[in-house]
Parts: C-alpha cells; sequence; structure tokens
C-alpha cells in the first residue's frame, strides 16, 4: 500500500463488534454509515468479530465454519462492498467459538476481497503481521508501517494470557530490517486487542470517594483511577484496562528505539481515550458492537490520517453511532440493560456478594419478624 497522491493515508480501526449469527442491524448501521462518512483506505478489524463463547454458534466442523464465515462475511460487507482492503487480528473471544485463529485468518477472512497481510513467520495462529506504507512518488521508499499483534486470550485461572515473547522478537527483527532498508527506523502504530500493563501509567491513581473513579481488579485490586493529565478533552474511562497479570516486556521493546508512535487497543468496549506514557500514545478504541455490552449510542470507530511528510505526527479521532446515525436503536430496553452489565468476571463477583448479602440480609429480617410476630 502506499499514500495517496496528496500525501494522506486514512486507517479506520474497528474492535469488539463481537457479533452473534443474528447480527444487528444498528451494528450495521454503524459500520455503513462510519465507512460512507470516512472512507479510509484501509480498515483494521483489532479482534472480537465474533461472540465466540456461548451458545449462538451451533455444530462442529464445516457447519460450525459456514456459520462464522456467514456472520464475518455480513460483518465485513460494508468494506467489501466498497472495496476497501481491510487487515485483521484477534481478540481473546475469537478462538473461543472452536476454530483456531490461523483457520480463520486462512479460510475465512483471505477469501473475502480486499483481505491482506500474510502471518508473520515462525509466530503460531493467525493475525500477527505488518504492512508498510510507501511513498506516494513510486520510489518503494517505506514511509511508515502498520503492525497487527495477536495479544492472546483467556488465561487458565482468570485474566489474561502474558503477551507473547515471540511475538516481541520478531517485532525488533522486522523494525529493524526496515531500518536497513529505508535507512533509517520507520515510524510505526500497532494494532492490538488486549492492553499492555503501561496504560495505567497514562491514568490517575484517585480516592475511592472521588467523583468517577473506576475501580481496578486483579493486579491493580482496590485502586481507583480516573484519565490522567496526557489524555484528551471528551475522552472516555467507564471500566478499568484489563491487562494481563504478567508483563512480558512489550512495551519496553515498542520503547526502545523510538520508530513506535503509537499502540491502540480494544477489548475493554467502553474506553474510549489516548494518553502518552513515554514518547508512545497508547489508545483505546470503544467497542461498536450492539449484542454486546457496550457504551450504548457512544459505540464506535477510530480514525487515523497520516500525513506523508510528518508521519509520525498522525492525527486520531472518533466517529459515534450517535454522531452518524443518531440517538435510537432498534432494543433500547436490551441496550439500557446490557450497558449496566460487570465487564468482567472480576468485576461481576462484588456485585455477586452483595446480591447474596443482600437476600440473607432480607431473609434474617423476615425469620426475626417472624418470631416477633
Amino acid at each position: 500500500m502506499k499514500f495517496n497522491s496528496d500525501g494522506k493515508f486514512k486507517i479506520m480501526q474497528i474492535t469488539d463488534m463481537q457479533e452473534i449469527p443474528s447480527v444487528s442491524q444498528d451494528t450495521i448501521n454503524l459500520l455503513e454509515a462510519a465507512l460512507e462518512a470516512e472512507k479510509p483506505d484501509l480498515v483494521v478489524y483489532t479482534g472480537d468479530q465474533i461472540k465466540g463463547y456461548g451458545v449462538t454458534y451451533k455444530g462442529k466442523g464445516a457447519e460450525l465454519e459456514a456459520a462464522v464465515a456467514k456472520t464475518i462475511s455480513t460483518l465485513l460487507e460494508p468494506a467489501t462492498k466498497r472495496g476497501i482492503p481491510f487487515a485483521v487480528t484477534f481478540g481473546n473471544h475469537d478462538r473461543q467459538v472452536g476454530i483456531s485463529n490461523k483457520d480463520q485468518f486462512e479460510h475465512i477472512y483471505k477469501k473475502l476481497p480486499g483481505c491482506i497481510g500474510e502471518q508473520a513467520p515462525g509466530i503460531d495462529g493467525g493475525g500477527t503481521y505488518n504492512i508498510t506504507l510507501q511513498a506516494s512518488d513510486n520510489s518503494g521508499r517505506d514511509v511508515f508501517n502498520i503492525y497487527l499483534f495477536d495479544s492472546g486470550t483467556d488465561a487458565k485461572g482468570g485474566g489474561y494470557e502474558p503477551f507473547d515473547e515471540k511475538i516481541t522478537e520478531w517485532y525488533c527483527k522486522t523494525r529493524d530490517s526496515l531500518k536497513e532498508k529505508n535507512g533509517a527506523f520507520v515510524p510505526s502504530i500497532v494494532f492490538q486487542h488486549i492492553p499492555m500493563p503501561e496504560y495505567y501509567n497514562v491514568l490517575k491513581r484517585v480516592k475511592k470517594s472521588e467523583k468517577g473513579a473506576v475501580r481496578a481488579y486483579r493486579t491493580h485490586k482496590n485502586e481507583y483511577y480516573k484519565l490522567g493529565p496526557t489524555c484528551r478533552a471528551g475522552d472516555m474511562l467507564e471500566e478499568p484496562p484489563s491487562i494481563p497479570d504478567i508483563n512480558s516486556g512489550e512495551f519496553a521493546a515498542l520503547a526502545e528505539k523510538g520508530d513506535v508512535v503509537g499502540v491502540y487497543v480494544g477489548h475493554d468496549h467502553k474506553n474510549s481515550f489516548v494518553g502518552r506514557y513515554k514518547n508512545i500514545d497508547l489508545g483505546f478504541t470503544q467497542s461498536s458492537g450492539f449484542n454486546v455490552y457496550g457504551n450504548r449510542t457512544k459505540r464506535g470507530v477510530r480514525l487515523f490520517v497520516i500525513e506523508e511528510n510528518s508521519p509520525e505526527k498522525y492525527e486520531t479521532y472518533t466517529r459515534t453511532y450517535e454522531q452518524l446515525v443518531g440517538t435510537k436503536v432498534s432494543r433500547p430496553v436490551f441496550d439500557y440493560l446490557s450497558s449496566k452489565a460487570p465487564a468482567t468476571v472480576d468485576a461481576a463477583i462484588p456485585l455477586i456478594i452483595k446480591t447474596v448479602l443482600g437476600i440473607a440480609g432480607i431473609a434474617a429480617l423476615i425469620i426475626i419478624l417472624a418470631n416477633i410476630l
């Protein structure tokens, strides 16, 4: 791929559609409106395209693959029918459907028109590769680079797997080979699903009593956070970043040479912010799917506009359902209730305990009143 004749290139990130066979029309309406309004040069899907857990996808083998392929084809049609190239990586839920990321990548996505990218050599699965953007003058010079990383899935015992160190090693080799080819490190952006532990470094730890404080879990258990000073006006932090328990050194490698200008993730559906830690922008993009919890009509997509003459100074912004489609959704009751649902098992536990204690309290009161009366 290369920059346009006007020296610009636009990327749209779509994440956490997390759809089922009966795809929400609201999801499709958002994607259609966003692509029509923004007309990106490339769409990057950053995981949890499907809701791999649960019982919505039935059957085994070819029957299951056909059902998943039908959903994916429907979700990507707004891009494929417009002839827009796309790249895809995976989240923690895609493979839970019973089809490996490798098979989804090779047997489903690559059969759709416009799919670009080849799996990195030596890395298992699918969804880890890079795409270079070449100069508009047809010189073949790499001006910008896009990395997609498969950030893994749920860990046994809870939480999420550590980031694969083999991917970090592959990134370092790719970074260095791009420098050798082009005479300097190539400015790059990273897309993956699960955030790195360093995302907490762009947040501000606050007291529980502070208005808008968000409770964290696991490695940040009983801590509370708000957006930090490097975040932007209009950014949203509605749930704690769900990070791996173990830091395997991904951020340290990405920050080492100064080539990576930004890392953008999904995973936590209600979050949409960009903060800066050391020399890298760390960004969240909100979910776009309406068959799973999300931030109601604040669901949306993220855009990146890259200038050929100064690619490290890219522009990023979001477009929401509310802006593009309106404030009405097809299932308002479901949308409201799902927006209140706990995002993770860790977040659900305190609510369950509170509910159980409440029921126990009511039962005890009934017993006391019965004895008195």
